[in-house]
């Protein structure tokens, strides 16, 4: 049976390759995320790419505004009877490419935490709620792309603060859907190449300190995170749920 993959943030970097691992697998793909035009790039992309897997939808919101994360639902819900796996991979960090009118002081880190918090906490929350009713059952399965930044930092704190905040909402989660056959878990990326995390601003010295932290001594790839999403949303791994899975080359234990 076609399953019906949702995935936010799936026009670009992890969210792409999420997308394009499960269609290649034939599933039916919905991507989701605030650009129209990137949205409509990545269907076109992936249709090309998997022609014989159904063809991709992309849906345009906010998903940090309610009213964003409900009509995504709805949308869904007059497509679709169920949902068989959501990921959520939208987010980013708030404090790269900050506009030079960002307020200072008090005002600066207020902003740049609500920021942080909108895009890489409510995102996800919001649209797992939305579409919790409609997540199969049993064999349904969310999953949450956090960061090895809930562990080591990121800086200013708020992006680490707002990845980590989605451990415990998983364990909940897990525990409160665990009982209807539908696990929840996080993949914790590293560096990961080749995705616009960084907006450009990644100078040549700090990412090479940054694949030095890897035991692997490689940046990490979206494929590497995808390739994960795939495992945990197959059958067999039906009894791993409340999970952080560590996709970063060893680079948490702080090297």
């Amino acid at each position: 049976m076609t399953r019906v993959v949702v995935v936010s943030g799936g026009g670009t970097g992890i969210g792409y390759a999420v997308a394009g691992a499960f269609a290649g697998d034939g599933e039916q793909v919905v991507l989701v995320g605030r650009r129209t035009e990137v949205l409509d790039r990545a269907v076109d992309r992936l249709r090309a790419a998997h022609p014989g897997a159904p063809v991709p939808v992309g849906l345009t919101a906010d998903l940090s505004d309610p009213d964003g994360a409900g009509r995504v639902a709805r949308s869904i819900g007059e497509r679709w009877e169920r949902v068989d796996v959501l990921v959520n991979a939208a987010g980013g960090n708030a404090a790269l490419g900050s506009p030079a009118d960002r307020p200072d002081a008090l005002a600066g880190a207020a902003r740049e935490w609500e920021e942080n918090f909108r895009a890489n906490t409510l995102t996800a929350v919001l649209l797992t709620e939305a579409l919790r009713e409609r997540l199969a059952a049993p064999g349904g399965r969310v999953l949450l792309i956090g960061s090895i930044a809930a562990y080591r930092g990121s800086g200013s704190g708020s992006y680490g603060a707002a990845k980590a905040a989605l451990h415990p909402y998983a364990y909940d989660l897990s525990a409160q859907l665990g009982p209807q056959g539908i696990t929840v878990n996080v993949i914790a990326p590293g560096y990961v190449a080749d995705t616009e995390f960084f907006r450009g601003e990644l100078s040549a010295e700090r990412e090479t300190t940054l694949v030095a932290q890897a035991d692997t001594r490689r940046a990490g790839r979206p494929a590497d995170v995808a390739e994960t999403a795939r495992w945990l949303a197959a059958p067999s791994a039906g009894h791993v749920t409340a999970q952080i899975i560590q996709v970063n080359g060893g680079a948490e234990h702080g090297r």
